[in-house]
Order: structure tokens, then sequence, then C-alpha cells
């Protein structure tokens, strides 16, 4: 199931149903529009040959029994607005739809993409109740392709020649992790400037607002959407792939009781391991900072509600 068939919402539903991998559910509040969505990718099937089947509803019945659930929906950024902002409406959203999800699908593994990433991920646990390895957060996968491409733009390579890690918080405090990237086995260290480096990071931290200044009326969705089905197929293949992704912390990098992006196995179970690389004291500082900003979200929203 998808919940939110937005543009993000939307476009995953369509990845997945020309993988052909699953049935898709693709769920939203509007009437109309995810049965018209839904209609259109399962008509595309005839051409790409994918036999998945397609709904669209506004009844979360209609998604019982899911084994997957990516939740997209709520409010977009919009020019000027931080992921900050989004904190208190995007809570209620997220609340109510993990309690529609629980209820028609209480052993599905929950798949987080609303921002605040990490502080919704971690409505989304505390809401659901579910165990740490069952909900999971999607950023760091898109947070850390964007800095692949940048690199790779910069020194006009492939990116699959590029190594690299985009960890903690989805936002202005997410660490890339240049002293773990590389080119084609070589630092990169080695082969831009220190003044290289700093541009590509600081664009990486700002990529969803780059994109968000430019379209003006709305926010990435390809490069995410790309980036939860990389999740999706991990999950459903029992890959164990190793993937930055925004997971409950309980110590490791000497964090705890909170969402953050770190490298994590994703397998059948959802998280399978939590992977602990050793980082150097100024990555591992930063890192922990990040999930205190994240911290500071949560605290809010607890203070606004008792769930």
């Amino acid at each position: 199931t998808v919940v939110g068939a937005g543009n993000v919402g939307a476009t995953i539903a369509q990845r997945m149903a020309d993988k052909g991998y699953a049935d898709v559910v693709l769920i939203d509040i509007v009437p109309g529009l995810p049965q018209g969505k839904a209609l259109d990718m399962l008509e595309a099937g005839a051409v790409t040959g994918s036999d998945a089947l397609v709904l669209g509803t506004n009844d979360y019945a209609d998604t019982a029994g899911s084994d997957i659930v990516v939740i997209t929906a709520g409010l977009p950024r919009k020019p000027g607005m931080s992921r900050d902002d989004l904190l208190y409406k995007n809570m209620e959203i997220i609340t109510n739809v993990t309690q529609q999800v629980v209820k028609f699908s209480p052993h599905c593994i929950l798949i987080v993409v609303t921002n605040p990433l990490d502080a919704m991920a971690q409505r989304c646990f505390e809401v659901s109740k579910f165990p740490k390895h069952r909900v999971i957060g999607m950023a760091g996968i898109l947070d850390t392709a964007r800095f692949r491409t940048f690199i790779a733009r910069e020194l006009n390579v492939s990116v699959h020649s590029v190594a690299a890690y985009v960890l903690g918080g989805h936002g202005d405090s997410m660490v890339p992790m240049v002293a773990y990237t590389n080119v084609a086995g070589q630092p990169i260290t080695n082969r831009m400037t220190e003044e290289q480096i700093t541009k590509i990071v600081n664009r990486t931290r700002e990529g969803g607002e780059e994109i968000v200044g430019l379209l003006q009326t709305g926010s990435a969705f390809y490069a995410p959407s790309a980036a939860a089905t990389q999740m999706i197929e991990a999950i459903l293949f029992d890959r164990r792939e190793i993937l930055p992704c925004s997971t409950y912390l309980e110590g490791e990098y000497g964090i705890s009781g909170i969402f953050a992006g770190v490298p994590t196995a994703l397998g059948s179970k959802g998280v399978e391991e939590v992977v602990e690389i050793r980082l150097a004291e100024p990555e591992l500082s930063a890192l922990q900072r990040s999930a205190e900003s994240v911290k500071i979200l949560v605290e809010k929203m607890r203070a606004t509600s008792k769930i």
C-alpha cells in the first residue's frame, strides 16, 4: 500500500506496478484521485508487461493485509518553508494515517517518507507501537543519491563509480561522510579540492530546497520515489542490503531513543541490523548533533500530544 496519491506516492506506486513484483493499493483522502491514477497505471501494464493489480481507494479497508505500507501523505514543502515548518500539521496527518494502517495491516512493515522525515518516523513508531525493526524512514538513500550525483557530475565520471554515505537527520543537519567517500576506491580528497567538496556538501544539504525553488509549486518526487522503491525491493527480496535509512537507535553511535539516518541492513523483517561503522570523532559528533536536532522536534510533538 502507498498512502498518499500525490507526486511521490503515485510515482512509487507506478514504479512498483511497472516492476510487477506485487499488487499495489494507492489510497488518498481525495475522491477520485487515487482511483484515476491507479486505473491509469493498471492499463499501462498491458504495455510494460506487468500483471500487477493496482487499486485506487479512499477506504483503508481495501488496504487490509498489506505486507509493506509506504506513507507519503502530508503537506509538501513550499518555497521558503523548512521541513520543520511542516511539523505540527504533518504530525496530525501521520497520527491518523498510522492508526488506520495498524488497524487493517497489523503485521506490516512501515516505510515513512513524509517530512520532517525523522520526526515523522518517530511519530509513526510511537503511534503504531510496532517493534522498532518494522518502522523505517526513507531519507539517507535520497540524500546519498544527491551527494553521489553531484560528485559524479563534478568529476565527469559514472555515478556507479562513486561510493558514499550521507547519515544523520534528513535536513540541514545531515552529515555527508566525506572521509568515507571514494571514487573507484580513491578517496575523494585526492580528486577534489576542499572548496569543491564544501560546495557539494552544501548543495546536498540544500538539495530538496533547490528543487522546491525551481518547481515553485511542488517538491522532488522522482528521486524520493526511486529511493523508497529501493527499500521496498530490499525487503521484498530479503536482500539484507545495507542502505542509509532512518532507524530507531538504542545506543548505536552513542544515540538512544530517536530515529536517525545510519547504515541499515534491510531484509524480510525490515531492519535486520544497524551496521556500526567506525567513525572519526568529527563525523561521530556531527551525527550525534544531527540526532539532537531530531530530538528537539520529537519533544515538541510530545508536548502537544499524549501519544
